[in-house]
């Protein structure tokens, strides 16, 4: 590559998009960056996006994983939480570092690896992305080509979710994961609740309300 990583200054909260980008660029790109990094990175068709979060888009992926995790232990399913690990298939020309990610109907499949290879293993069953500024097709492509079935994005206010249908991401108010659940509703409240009280105090009544939704559910 003529364009090195050091002449490129991703200050947090922002992001850069390379055009024309190679799978070898990519592959090289992702070795210089390492392991032990900050930023994220999504790669679709030649386009290359580098992303370095705010300390309130961090507190944010994990606010949501922390919720996602307490409706998955309630509902008594087995789950893997990979956080931001890197996901690529070179057939389709397509790469991808959620801020966070769950296997759940497809858990017991990668059980115990210490690789995933979407060559030969199912993607992400739930990806979660925290997106305060703009809407990154690059990711939603990205995420879409790669196959992963349930998208949610969150702006700091609202919860938007995303079913893969047709191989292109639909709008939806009903998660496929949680379908009896009013998650677009639940998720936001709980994390603005977190801002306020704090995390423990939080999920503590996060993890009350969905034993009593899911109690009375079972009632009627």
């Amino acid at each position: 590559m003529l364009l090195q990583l050091s002449q490129i200054d991703v200050q947090p909260g922002q992001k850069v998009t390379l055009r024309n980008i190679s799978w070898d660029d990519f592959e090289q790109i992702l070795a210089e960056l390492g392991d032990r990094r900050a930023s994220r990175i999504a790669y679709y068709q030649g386009m290359l996006e580098i992303m370095v979060p705010l300390a309130g888009h961090e507190s944010g992926k994990e606010n949501i994983g922390d919720l996602v995790k307490v409706l998955l232990e309630e509902l008594d399913i087995e789950f893997a939480s990979l956080g931001s690990t890197t996901f690529k298939r070179q057939v389709i020309n397509a790469g991808v570092e959620p801020d966070a990610c769950f296997y759940i109907q497809n858990e017991a499949v990668i059980r115990g690896k210490e690789r995933i290879d979407l060559n030969f293993d199912p993607p992400p069953d739930l990806a979660i992305e925290i997106d305060f500024t703009s809407n990154s097709e690059i990711k939603k492509n990205s995420y879409a080509a790669l196959g992963v079935p349930e998208l949610w994005v969150y702006n700091g206010r609202s919860l938007n979710l995303y079913v893969l249908q047709e191989r292109q991401y639909v709008a939806t108010e009903q998660s496929q994961v949680f379908p009896n659940l009013p998650i677009v509703e639940a998720i936001p409240r709980y994390v603005d609740r977190s801002k306020v009280e704090g995390r423990n105090v939080a999920i503590k009544a996060f993890r009350r309300w969905v034993a009593e939704y899911l109690g009375t559910k079972g009632d009627n």
